[in-house]
């Protein structure tokens, strides 16, 4: 009776606490079956490998809140790392102005998603589901192949580490990572902004009687979405010193499962932005044990859908509890 009890003063917190038990258990059952694995080695590597799949998942944890879902982040990356690539290489860019314009585009990209999903009424499905063919679809007009980045830039910033002991560091990107975490968290738990998506994705129609702006809500978290998709193909490009149209292919899938293993609600209005972390975590735990068990990567992928279908389930429990 007491379980049940606390199951109802406090909903939101169940779906977190489970994805901390499920890391714990990941993490203590992995350090105890091989040799190595509790090292700080492979703890930077936790972050630093999946550092853009982290970013584009925090993008994503706002819209899955708002009551949202945004398919085109994949693509976003993929046509990010190529313009990039394309216009420091053949265009003879500066890193720096590369990096603006991308982020401008999938910004702007971000935003025209979110005024046609609010202002026309339209599927979020249905808009960002175009939204992925057409920016995979640009990429691949920019360029059908590869295009490496020789740059001096790249190698300054690939050589930024942050030292965490052992001998271990936090790549460049890991700590663009861990950097846009932070704003996040301030964006969705300390801000009026964050407020409004919560009361958006908990009851819109809700939010609306009451007077919040919803509109603008909406359209500010895919907004927010389409600058991170593009700052993640940046880091991309930093983590492979090149760009591909190919690169992210189906992305957007593993930044859903990642929010989803992480707490986040489908339906909206409940999740937290650390938790989102956390199904980072999972997700990179996951394909470190497979690597130190020399399973193939199938059984990696495969996990993961059994856990986020254990998630659903759960999701879809708390759900009728409330």
């Amino acid at each position: 009776m007491k379980v049940t009890g606390l199951l109802r003063l406090s909903p939101k917190v169940v779906p977190l606490l489970t994805t901390a038990l499920v890391l714990v258990l990941l993490l203590g059952g992995a350090s105890a079956s091989f040799d190595g694995f509790a090292s700080s080695y492979v703890m930077a590597d936790l972050v630093s490998e999946n550092a853009f799949l982290g970013i584009a998942a925090l993008g994503m944890t706002l819209v899955i809140l708002s009551g949202g879902i945004d398919l085109s982040v994949g693509s976003m990356i993929g046509f990010t790392t190529i313009l990039v690539a394309t216009l420091i290489s053949d265009g003879r860019w500066s890193p720096v102005a590369a990096w603006i314009a991308a982020l401008g585009i999938g910004t702007a990209f971000g935003g025209a998603m979110g005024m046609l999903i609010q202002v026309f009424r339209l599927p979020a499905f249905l808009v960002t589901l175009a939204g992925l063919f057409f920016a995979r679809g640009m990429a691949f007009a920019i360029k059908k192949q590869s295009v490496q980045i020789n740059h001096p830039m790249y190698d300054r910033l690939n050589d930024i580490t942050l030292p965490i002991g052992g001998g271990a560091e936090l790549s460049f990107g890991a700590l663009v990572f861990l950097g846009m975490f932070l704003v996040t968290v301030l964006i969705a738990h300390f801000t009026r902004f964050g407020r409004n998506l919560y009361a958006t994705g908990g009851s819109e129609s809700s939010a609306v009687l009451m007077g919040l702006p919803v509109a603008r809500t909406k359209i500010g978290v895919y907004t927010f979405s389409g600058f991170c998709a593009s700052l993640a193909g940046i880091v991309m490009t930093l983590y492979m010193d090149s760009g591909n149209p190919a690169n992210a292919m189906s992305l957007e899938l593993d930044a859903i499962a990642v929010v989803v293993i992480g707490g986040t609600l489908l339906t909206g209005g409940i999740g937290f932005v650390p938790g989102t972390l956390l199904g980072v975590l999972i997700y990179s735990t996951i394909y470190q044990i497979t690597y130190f068990a020399n399973l193939p990567a199938s059984l990696a992928r495969i996990s993961i859908g059994v856990l986020l279908m254990g998630f659903i389930i759960l999701q879809r429990w708390l759900s009728r509890a409330r």
